[in-house]
């Protein structure tokens, strides 16, 4: 039997890395033609591959010291018991290490990245990782031998990731790879353009979400959960609040096959575990996780969605409020979500802004039901630019079935609105982030309207939020865009009297016309000296 680990895993405190950039910008040189959404899942798989490699030996040079040093408990002085206990796969899963067989370990494979054979070694290593952890069945790539993959620049490119080799001893293993993995998400996503945010949800929106609907202890759930950022982003939410990881059970499913083996990965890599299903499914037709009853529901599904196949679900008990149309799924998400809710569960999810006002095929019938069902908690307008995938404007909905929580002041018959449009940063002339203090503006304000402890007192700010009654919503046609409850901002009076204000200002203006005029004087000078005038 495999004796416990005696050392504590050590966990990240946030320290900046900033080589991201620079291997990412290396990575892609070697990428040639490929399309990014083939490279990624060969990069990606390489980059699991490094993590778990590094991971065992690290626990490997552990055990090998206890073993060798005649003064620790664990001495062992015959060499050939020695060996046997290093290589027992039991030492390292008791120790939450995946058990890698020596033809998948890193330094295996980095001596032969020269060799054509390159790509059979590695595809073999993943079948064997595969084989000896269950968990992972399913979950790698293996197409690493196929003839359209240049092998002179896959052997480049394991050089490359081999310069990972950051362990817990050299500074929180988990947390760097961990975040190189996420920045190589976010990169690719960029460079897919649109399929890109079919696996992964920018962090800043991810993260307000999560700071919204805080997911301290319970069954956290994402039935579209694309790469499993969600997932990520709650488990380091209740890292930093103090709790313990294993607070929050996690239950996901993702209908794309390749995407559900990235968020089988991503997890994997972070030590998380949760429950994705046995394979990838279609959350509308084959249900994986149909008796879940979520505390918290955390998705960004895929917006507008045509195809969903509506027509082969049109006696669904899932639609109490309404049947969705067969041509937009976004309120068949909506009623999904709310279908998953524990009594006192809470919903924080992505859509396109037209589900906020729509009344085509129904929609709005399906929305005014769920208002007046006192279920739509807070509605946020989000700033344009956010997604890699959409330049579509999208909003956040919270939905709890209630509003009379014994934590929180009595919110029976309101709904908070934030437009929080104007907030962000733009990061390059097409994306734009929310910083980390709108991200606090806009969860404190939602806290304080909730009435939680230690949050503040909670007051209507024009242009930013407004807490509305379900009668007011009803007298705006059941539409949910902030615009039309938070009003303008107030203009600040800066207490100037007005008829001196428009002195001052024409006298200034008056100043720049002569000073115009001057100028344009000396240019036509200058240009009649070179022989042309106007």
């Amino acid at each position: 039997m495999a004796r416990q680990s005696t050392k504590k895993q050590k966990t990240s405190n946030g320290a900046n890395l900033g080589f991201e950039a620079t291997l990412w910008a290396a990575a892609d040189k070697l990428r040639g033609h490929m399309d990014a959404a083939e490279y990624k899942h060969v990069v990606l798989g390489l980059i699991f591959l490094k993590y778990i490699s590094d991971a065992f030996e690290e626990r490997h040079v552990t055990l090998e010291t206890e073993l060798s040093d005649p003064k620790s408990e664990w001495y062992v002085a015959e060499p050939q018991a020695r060996y046997h206990t290093l290589e027992d796969r039991d030492e390292y899963l008791s120790a939450n290490v995946f058990w890698v067989p020596k033809e998948a370990r890193w330094s295996t494979l980095q001596a032969s990245a020269k060799q054509p054979t390159i790509g059979k070694l590695i595809d073999d290593a993943m079948v064997a990782v595969e084989r000896d952890n269950p968990s992972l069945k399913g979950v790698l790539p293996k197409d690493y031998a196929r003839p359209a993959l240049d092998k002179t620049r896959l052997g480049e490119l394991i050089d490359l990731i081999g310069t990972l080799g950051l362990g817990e001893k050299e500074h929180r293993s988990k947390d760097i790879l961990g975040r190189v993995y996420e920045y190589f998400l976010s990169q690719f996503a960029s460079a897919e353009g649109k399929k890109g945010g079919q696996f992964y949800t920018p962090r800043s929106v991810v993260k307000t979400l999560v700071e919204m609907i805080d997911p301290y202890k319970g069954r956290v759930y994402d039935p579209c959960c694309g790469s499993g950022g969600m997932f990520v982003q709650s488990e380091k939410f209740v890292e930093a609040h103090g709790g313990k990881v294993g607070d929050i059970s996690i239950y996901g499913q993702e209908s794309n096959p390749t995407t559900w083996k990235l968020a089988e990965m991503n997890l994997a890599i972070r030590g998380i575990e949760g429950n994705l299903g046995p394979e990838h499914e279609d959350s509308f037709h084959r249900d994986l996780h149909l008796d879940l009853k979520a505390d918290f529901i955390l998705a960004n599904p895929p917006f507008n969605m045509s195809d969903w196949g509506g027509e082969r679900l049109k006696e669904d008990a899932r639609w109490k409020y309404g049947l969705p149309p067969a041509g937009n799924a976004n309120f068949a998400w909506v009623q999904h979500f709310i279908y998953h809710l524990a009594p006192t569960g809470i919903a924080g999810f992505v859509l396109a802004n037209g589900s906020m006002s729509s009344n085509q095929s129904g929609e709005g019938e399906i929305r005014k039901n769920i208002i007046e069902a006192d279920l739509v908690d807070c509605m946020i307008a989000m700033p344009g630019q956010l997604f890699y995938s959409t330049q579509i404007p999208v909003c956040l909905w919270f939905v709890t079935r209630d509003k009379k929580n014994h934590r929180f002041r009595d919110r029976r018959g309101q709904t908070l609105f934030i437009d929080a449009r104007k907030m962000g940063t733009l990061i390059d002339r097409v994306h734009r982030d929310l910083t980390d203090e709108d991200i606090a503006r806009i969860a404190s304000t939602y806290h304080a309207w909730r009435g939680e402890k230690d949050a503040g007192e909670y007051a209507d700010v024009p242009g930013f939020c407004k807490s509305a009654s379900v009668e007011e919503i009803a007298k705006n046609g059941f539409v949910l865009t902030p615009g039309r409850y938070v009003g303008a901002a107030d203009v600040v009076d800066d207490g100037e009297p007005f008829e001196e204000k428009m002195g001052r200002l024409t006298a200034k203006l008056g100043e720049q016309f002569r000073e115009s005029e001057r100028l344009e004087g000396e240019i036509r000078a200058n240009l009649a000296g070179l022989g042309y005038r106007l």
